[in-house]
């Protein structure tokens, strides 16, 4: 069996992380495996596909916001994917994020339905079964559920300056992702694969499942972080911190700074993760700038006496999970993925917008003393978020779409 994934960033980020992990266990298991993706960090070489170049990918953004039809551009570079898999002749494709303005759409899904390549798609967000949108529930639309249209969401991610293509781009992945004799839909949390079971457009899908994202445990574990408590001067305060790749209204911006507004004079929310444009932060507000670095988010989470999640809007939120698994206890609110990923013991689920019940909860973590959680945020990371088992589930789907010997 031989594996191709197609996704948006390589190493960088939390689905690129995901990408380089899924390599890294399929070699262990014997299976070749190559990473095609638009940019990101070089790891395997010999087994990576660069997808494009940045004119291509600002091209493409430029003319999708132009004409309001999102993943329709870059014919030539996605026609010299298409060769480059010829030639690699893999037996399974797994899509990861699609939606960076550098790959068309149509042209790929119409290759792996007139090869019967086995598909696999993941959901990271929710534009495969949308006309255009990441996520929708903040908008409360539910249009995808029968055909997109009047979007709410025009002027949000995947910006349309003028038109409204969404119902155009419902059918064309109603009836692209239908022409796929082997597709399998992979839902990174329960909430997202319920939400997916419902949508027309995985109507002929042989398979709909949740397999977690995943937590490598022997990396995400807690150290000793009292220098990083030094380096950063919160030495004797209670430290709450929040973690996002960019922060966005839409990532709960103005519900962190609400929160920390409110904070006292032992208190300090570290905030990391850039912010688009320069705003003024609260006196307690400490903030870093993005990092990329697994070992300075592992400082960073062992060294928070709590962790919070403030969006609203979460397939399954990494973060939170790599937080646990560090033994930092977490507080969310109750919408989309995010209860799941709090278990009991874990921390704190507070109702959507009460921003005193987060911050109660937050305290009633600082009095109880992270210790207190420690070792059952640490227990339910491991048996919900283990790598090598849910990695297993993906190679035993593999297995299932192939037809394949499991071997086992």
């Amino acid at each position: 069996m031989k594996v191709l994934q197609i996704n948006a960033v390589n190493q960088i980020a939390s689905t690129g992380r995901i990408c380089c992990e899924l390599y890294d266990f399929l070699q262990e298991k014997g299976v070749p495996c190559v990473t095609a993706y638009s940019k990101g960090n070089t790891v395997h070489a010999k087994d990576e596909y660069i997808i494009g170049n940045p004119l291509d990918t600002k091209l493409h953004g430029f003319l999708s916001r132009l004409s309001g039809k999102q993943g329709y551009f870059s014919r030539l570079e996605t026609d010299k994917l298409l060769r480059f898999t010829d030639e690699y002749v893999p037996d399974i494709v797994i899509l990861h994020n699609l939606h960076a303005n550098y790959i068309n759409l149509p042209k790929l899904l119409r290759y792996l339905a007139e090869k019967d390549i086995a598909t696999v798609a993941v959901l990271h967000d929710c534009w495969f079964f949308t006309g255009k949108c990441c996520h929708y529930t903040a908008d409360a639309c539910y249009k995808w559920r029968f055909g997109c249209g009047d979007c709410p969401s025009l002027k949000k991610y995947n910006v349309s300056w003028f038109f409204d293509r969404t119902p155009q781009m419902f059918r064309d992945k109603e009836q692209l992702f239908g022409q796929i004799p082997r597709l399998a839909v992979v839902g990174v949390s329960d909430w997202l694969t319920n939400e997916a079971k419902k949508a027309p457009i995985f109507a002929g899908a042989k398979e709909i499942t949740r397999i977690y994202n995943w937590v490598d445990g022997e990396t995400f574990c807690p150290v000793d972080a009292s220098a990083e408590r030094t380096r950063l001067g919160l030495d004797g305060k209670k430290v709450l911190l929040s973690v996002a790749s960019a922060w966005s209204n839409s990532k709960g911006l103005q519900t962190v700074l609400e929160i920390a507004a409110q904070l006292s004079e032992n208190e300090r929310l570290v905030l990391v993760g850039n912010i688009p444009q320069p705003i003024s932060l609260p006196s307690r507000v400490l903030h870093l700038p993005t990092t990329h670095s697994v070992n300075d988010l592992v400082r960073l989470y062992s060294m928070a006496d709590a962790f919070l999640q403030p969006s609203l809007e979460e397939t399954f939120g990494k973060v939170t999970a790599e937080a646990l698994a560090c033994g930092t206890p977490a507080v969310c609110f109750d919408s989309t993925a995010n209860p799941e990923i709090i278990g009991e013991g874990c921390g704190a689920v507070v109702p959507i917008g009460d921003i005193d019940a987060v911050l109660a909860a937050v305290r009633q973590i600082f009095s109880n003393g992270k210790a207190a959680y420690a070792e059952t945020c640490r227990n339910y990371a491991q048996q919900n978020f283990s790598a090598k088992r849910n990695q297993e589930q993906y190679l035993q789907l593999f297995y299932r779409l192939t037809g394949e010997d499991t071997g086992v």
